[in-house]
């Protein structure tokens, strides 16, 4: 179906930064949806898709990290832009259900009763109780009296505590004895742990949404000085957000593009795909990536600095080899040479090379962006996980695929999604700079045919709504990808409230 646009909807899409051909192309992607992916196996560690090191290699590889890292510049980039509204979708659920009376209160609501039960142990706890007392009301007594709704309105309600309406990144997730830390504070920490440039620099760079930049800003101006005093760096933290040239129009069940009340096209934030184009625009020869609500408190953090330290290791070793074999194809080799770099190309970085292949087809292969992708073992956690995959041209690669992308009505198909072994944790380490120093553009590396499309409600109105490439999916297909194995305990997502009891969140921990 042919949009035809009218002068105020170009002069709308022109102001976005969307050239009116692209919202052609998100229409037709409705109309046509997305092809799934293929699966060509499970990677593992016993097909080699997967790493897995012993205690001689994790510190091979952290030594490597400490020799081959000085003098680089060092970034942790962390997506932070979610709201915290999903993590308390039980405590509104009951909010704005509840009316005082029930049954069975803890088989009716069991996450309202577990997170009541344990009130006292959060992190937010004393701003709560402070918060309740400025309006002369005492939690206890209202905890006493059975008045869970009001307690859980103070702390979600905006105009109280407004836990529901901030970012993640901004909640108290852990105690300290008297102090508490956010999860932006959980990063700078970690930050200074293992990802220190040569300089005593701490790079940090969040995206964020719009509306949280000045309370991010405020938070960050309140704790800089105290971290950079405890662990002697100096923090160099930026923000940015997603661009509203990656947008996308918004159609109905007819792929008609919607409108609102205005008149004006409806048009969505691209998903987390968008933030390719954020990661494009940071400067730094060693780019760890991981999700902001992947946090833990102090005594927990040994093991994620040392894997840290490990997939940063295996990365500069994989750089300095793939380098070199450019180096090496830049000028005349032998027979000798290019079959030691076919092997190294096929051996340490898994890529499939075609029949007769030449200098210049392998220099093209090993001259793309590196990122090394921590793997955890499966433990019935959803998200993505890693596979080999073939694509529309018939090329075999390790991609991180997730379950939507998969068409689990061919019974093959299913199979081999079935027999995973790990699933995708969002811990990666990325190298996009080439060997001649230059940065990639790494929007030439994003395989645009790897999107979403879900349905949403819009009041009465059921609307479609369509996500770019995931970041570490579809956005990074063209890229040299290796899998390697990391612990679970390097893997602790806060998705709802309630996780904050799990005893990797707690201070005291029972072990």
């Amino acid at each position: 179906m042919q949009f035809i646009p009218s002068d105020d909807d170009l002069a709308q899409i022109a102001s976005l930064g969307i050239a009116a051909n692209d919202v052609q192309t998100q229409i037709d992607h409705f109309r046509d949806g997305f092809p799934k992916s293929r699966l060509d196996a499970a990677a593992t560690p016993a097909n080699g898709g997967i790493r897995t090191l012993d205690l001689d290699g994790i510190e091979h590889y952290r030594r490597l990290c400490h020799s081959l890292g000085k003098g680089l510049k060092v970034l942790k980039f962390v997506p932070a832009s979610g709201a915290a509204t999903r993590m308390f979708k039980d405590l509104y659920s009951f909010a704005s259900t509840y009316f005082g009376v029930s049954t069975n209160f803890a088989k009716e609501y069991p996450a309202v009763k577990e997170f009541i039960d344990n009130i006292h142990t959060f992190a937010f706890y004393d701003d709560l109780k402070a918060c309740m007392r400025s309006s002369d009301l005492d939690i206890e007594d209202y905890l006493h009296r059975g008045d869970y709704s009001t307690v859980i309105n103070f702390l979600l309600k905006e105009q109280y505590l407004g836990y529901g309406s901030l970012p993640k990144g901004l909640l108290k997730f852990h105690r300290y004895g008297d102090s508490t830390r956010t999860p932006l504070e959980e990063h700078i920490a970690e930050g200074a742990l293992y990802a220190r440039s040569s300089d005593g620099a701490v790079h940090l760079h969040f995206t964020i949404s719009p509306e949280h930049r000045a309370a991010f800003r405020r938070r960050l101006a309140a704790v800089r000085h105290h971290y950079e005093a405890v662990y002697g760096i100096t923090l160099k933290v930026s923000f940015s957000e997603q661009h509203h040239y990656t947008d996308i129009i918004a159609v109905d069940e007819q792929n008609l593009p919607l409108r609102d009340d205005d008149g004006r096209l409806v048009f969505r934030p691209g998903g987390h795909g968008a933030l390719i184009e954020n990661l494009n625009e940071q400067r730094a020869d060693i780019i760890f990536i991981k999700n902001i609500d992947n946090v833990v408190p102090d005594w927990m953090k040994p093991v994620t600095v040392t894997y840290k330290q490990v997939l940063a290791g295996m990365l500069l070793d994989l750089r300095r080899k793939t380098f070199d074999a450019l180096r090496a194809l830049d000028g005349r080799p032998d027979s000798r040479t290019l079959r030691r770099i076919a092997r190294f190309a096929t051996e340490e970085l898994n890529i499939t090379l075609p029949d007769g292949c030449t200098a210049g087809q392998l220099h093209d292969l090993l001259n793309r962006p590196i990122r090394i992708c921590g793997m955890v073992r499966n433990t019935g956690e959803p998200g993505g996980g890693p596979f080999f995959t073939i694509d529309t041209r018939g090329r075999r690669s390790l991609q991180i695929v997730e379950s939507a992308q998969v068409n689990h009505n061919d019974p093959e198909q299913e199979a081999i999604f079935q027999s995973s072994t790990h699933f995708n944790p969002v811990d990666l380490v990325c190298c996009t700079k080439n060997y001649h120093g230059r940065y990639f553009d790494l929007r030439k590396y994003v395989d645009p045919m790897t999107g979403f499309i879900s349905k949403k409600s819009k009041g009465a109105q059921t609307l479609k709504s369509q996500e770019l490439p995931g970041l570490w999916n579809g956005a990074m297909a063209d890229w040299i990808t290796v899998f390697a194995e990391v612990p679970i305990e390097t893997f602790n997502p806060v998705k709802t409230v309630n996780d904050l009891l799990r005893k990797e969140h707690l201070e005291h921990p029972t072990l």
